[in-house]
């Protein structure tokens, strides 16, 4: 989402790191940049005025001014006062009470009933906590059944009431069967309007007196613009909400919400939604975003992430079959699930320091894993296993047919397999890896692995490698000069 955002801001301080020495002129000048980057963001135009106004003033102290490196430093009081910005650190849910109850509320289409479901799922599985959820949106009848669907799904109970009126009432009667239940805590899932109105505020005011929730948490889309601001404001001063969920962070709007709701409100972001998936749901932390959107990357969210999916003892596991050459067709797609559990390859990428915007010149296109996975899907789990059995050229057309592939795109996927367990096991020690290196540029992505372009027969192949310009003869000279230098 913030992609534009992080190119325009890194455009903006190209100037400053270059230079020695820093004056009044050259921050304006960087500064009336940031402050057009973050209005084309959509953050809101007051929030902006009072963001560059401490910028500047931080940036023209002495601090600043006679430090050894004073674009540097200007960008450190930039990533600071985003964070201030944003928050000064994550705010988890005050549940207080049996049951402490969560109201959800915001506009229609926010996200508020898949954000209940995420939002449960956090607490159980986290938590620990049991949940109860309360399908309040009586204006949509679809929502009913949504909730419903989504907590059979999660095996997470749902107070509901078909044809009922009256949203407090229903409310006050979940807490009423959620006390009796023994549930620590119910989410409350409100109804929603395109716009605000009198009649949706009264609702909402009635709904609180009645169940007294302990958070308030107003659900918001992160393409809201500058209406976020109003929006965010008419519920504050209605109900006191306590906090923020930001739904859509996957999507390509450009995020002004996100830097506007938190400073006019003065309540914390407490969750964001990153994807439609149940589990693409995220405690917020300022800091990180800050570092994110100056394209600092977040080095703590991505080890957090991978340590969601990949335990120590099946790490150790998994390397000792590298290491044993024994890594399977099952290893590698359980490896490929995981990938995308963990929101995918470009994802992860976001999430590394400077990768910016080299992104997008890597030739990866996650479009092409479903093709990977059709393929090992269409093997059976004796080939999965035993991959040389795949050897046989029956196998490998029988594969191809079973998931509409080409018999060259099965075959491209085992010999690339294949390198990449060599690989993995350092077969012939640094020499030859560096070798195995050399010749794998030569070829080109793969079909149905990471790589977008078309294959290149004949060459080998790494998952998400981009194709090279160097060959055997390329490979060869290499060679000639390692040993050259071993002789010097």
């Amino acid at each position: 989402m913030f992609e534009l955002l992080t190119d325009k801001l890194n455009d903006a301080f190209r100037n400053l790191t270059g230079r020695a020495v820093l004056n009044e002129n050259n921050i304006n000048e960087a500064l009336r940049d940031v402050r057009r980057a973050l209005l084309e963001a959509d953050v809101n135009y007051r929030v902006v005025k009072d963001f560059i106004a401490e910028v500047r003033q931080e940036c023209l102290g002495e601090k600043v001014l006679k430090s050894i490196k004073p674009g540097q430093q200007a960008i450190k009081v930039v990533h600071d006062r985003l964070e201030d910005l944003l928050g000064e650190a994550n705010v988890p849910l005050a549940l207080r009470g049996r049951p402490a109850v969560v109201m959800l509320v915001g506009l229609h289409g926010g996200g508020k009933t898949t954000s209940a479901a995420k939002l449960a799922k956090r607490l159980r599985e986290r938590e620990g906590k049991s949940v109860m959820l309360a399908a309040c949106d009586l204006h949509r009848p679809a929502a009913i059944d949504q909730l419903e669907i989504l907590g059979r799904q999660l095996d997470i109970p749902v107070h509901s009431e078909h044809g009922a009126t009256d949203i407090a009432k229903l409310a006050l009667e979940a807490r009423n069967a959620a006390a009796a239940a023994g549930i620590e805590v119910l989410i409350v899932d409100t109804a929603g309007r395109h716009q605000i109105d009198e009649g949706l505020v009264q609702e909402l005011v009635e709904t609180k007196r009645r169940v007294q929730p302990a958070e308030i948490l107003l659900v918001a889309d992160s393409a809201l613009g500058q209406e976020a601001v109003s929006v965010a404001t008419h519920f504050d001063q209605a109900l006191g909400i306590t906090g923020l969920i930001l739904t859509k962070l996957d999507g390509d709007a450009r995020g002004g919400a996100a830097l506007s709701m938190r400073k006019v409100t003065g309540q914390p972001i407490k969750f964001i939604g990153t994807g439609e998936a149940l589990d693409e749901f995220e405690p917020f932390h300022p800091d990180r975003l800050a570092s994110r959107i100056l394209g600092m990357g977040d080095v703590v969210g991505l080890v957090e992430k991978a340590s969601e999916q990949f335990a120590e003892e099946e790490a150790q596991k998994l390397e000792e079959k590298m290491r044993r050459r024994t890594f399977d067709f099952d290893d590698f797609q359980s490896q490929l699930r995981k990938l995308k559990k963990m929101g995918g390859l470009m994802s992860m990428l976001d999430l590394l320091p400077g990768i910016g915007k080299l992104k997008s010149k890597l030739p990866i296109d996650e479009g092409q894993l479903a093709r990977v996975e059709a393929i090992i899907g269409s093997m059976t789990p004796d080939e999965r296993r035993q991959p040389k059995l795949l050897a046989v050229t029956s196998r490998r057309k029988r594969i191809a047919r079973g998931c509409g592939a080409e018999v060259r795109e099965v075959n491209e996927l085992i010999d690339r397999f294949e390198m990449m367990k060599k690989m993995m096991g350092g077969i012939g020690g640094m020499e030859n890896m560096q070798s195995m290196l050399s010749g794998l540029e030569s070829g080109g992505g793969m079909p149905g692995m990471f790589g977008g372009g078309p294959p290149r027969m004949g060459g080998g192949g790494l998952p998400g490698m981009a194709p090279g310009r160097h060959g055997t003869k390329g490979t060869k000279k290499k060679k000639q000069r390692r040993k050259k230098k071993r002789r010097q």
